[in-house]
């Protein structure tokens, strides 16, 4: 602004003080920034020979200045760049065990919400660059490109994933980056969304584990409302991310765990720990409600369990699970 300021100031002084045309005074300003010089200098008055100095003067400092700010632009951005993409490496090589949530769009920032408030790690891949300017409050890596590449969900590291979600508007391409996913890697969980009844067929075959349709699941929650609205608010409460402090969890037990070879009487989930057990996943995948006390706790059970965030923490360190 001020090199703009500077230019019309001097195009105005040549004009009134030494009698130029309007094309001679741009002329005059021009070369005199530029420094290239004239040669009547000599020959101007006084007058014009001090006015002509301040030009070059505040001419070239103007222009150093404006250049100078916007090579800095130029630098700041690749440098932000550099140590964006240096960065998101960094967190990208420490992690372990994490999920990949394809598409960010409101499902997958909802998705996000709710895993940051559970500390779990996630990546992000969308083809959008303005997805970086919403990513930022999670404090999560984004991987900008197609995950229906093998190249980009490698880059998300998909070797080390724990799941990968797909939730793109476009059922075609959730089917794509499905049928990706599992070729790439065979045991890994994959939760697809689904707009179509039509399209969860194919998202079966392709390879997900679970095929959540939004609309569905939001017919049943105002359902439930209606006809059970004390249910709707327990599960409104385990389902919320603000309501920690009240937890409906999975324990995995596994071989070696403290639990193991107890029944659910003696094992003091109850006494100790103020929790209720109000089911049981076995390896086989059935799930047992309501177990009795006498029921015996082996290795590659579930449990399903309800109580404070902080008492099932304190269990899980206490049995080393």
């Amino acid at each position: 602004m001020s090199l703009v300021v500077v230019i019309l100031v001097s195009i105005l002084g040549f004009r009134l003080l030494g009698d130029y045309s309007w094309l001679e005074a741009v002329w005059l300003v021009v070369i005199t920034i530029s420094t290239v010089g004239f040669s009547e200098n000599s020959q101007s008055p006084a007058e014009m020979q001090i006015f002509t100095i301040f030009v070059i003067l505040l001419g070239v400092t103007s222009a150093v200045y404006t250049c100078g700010g916007f090579i800095q632009l130029l630098l700041q951005g690749e440098v932000d760049r550099v140590l964006g993409r240096r960065r998101m490496t960094r967190e990208l090589a420490r992690m372990k065990d994490h999920v990949i949530i394809c598409g960010f769009g409101r499902l997958g920032q909802d998705l996000a919400t709710q895993l940051q408030h559970r500390g779990l790690d996630f990546v992000v891949v969308d083809t959008d660059p303005g997805k970086h300017q919403v990513i930022g409050k999670f404090n999560a890596p984004l991987i900008v490109g197609d995950a229906t590449t093998e190249r980009v969900l490698q880059e998300a590291k998909l070797a080390e994933a724990k799941a990968l979600v797909t939730a793109l508007p476009s059922d075609a391409h959730n089917v794509f980056i499905t049928l990706t996913a599992r070729n790439l890697r065979p045991d890994i969980q994959i939760i697809a969304k689904s707009e179509l009844e039509s399209s969860c067929r194919k998202l079966r075959q392709a390879g997900a584990n679970k095929i959540v349709m939004p609309h569905r699941v939001g017919a049943q929650q105002m359902e439930r409302m209606i006809s059970r609205p004390s249910t709707a608010d327990l599960f409104e409460l385990f389902a919320e991310a603000s309501h920690l402090e009240m937890e409906l969890d999975e324990l995995r037990v596994r071989e070696g765990d403290g639990l193991v070879g107890h029944t659910l009487g003696d094992s003091g989930i109850k006494e100790d720990f103020n929790l209720l057990v109000i089911g049981i996943k076995s390896r086989e995948g059935e799930i047992e409600f309501n177990p009795t006390t006498e029921r015996a706790i082996v290795a590659d059970d579930t449990l399903l369990v309800i109580g404070q965030m902080a008492d099932i923490n304190r269990m899980k360190t206490a049995n080393q699970i």
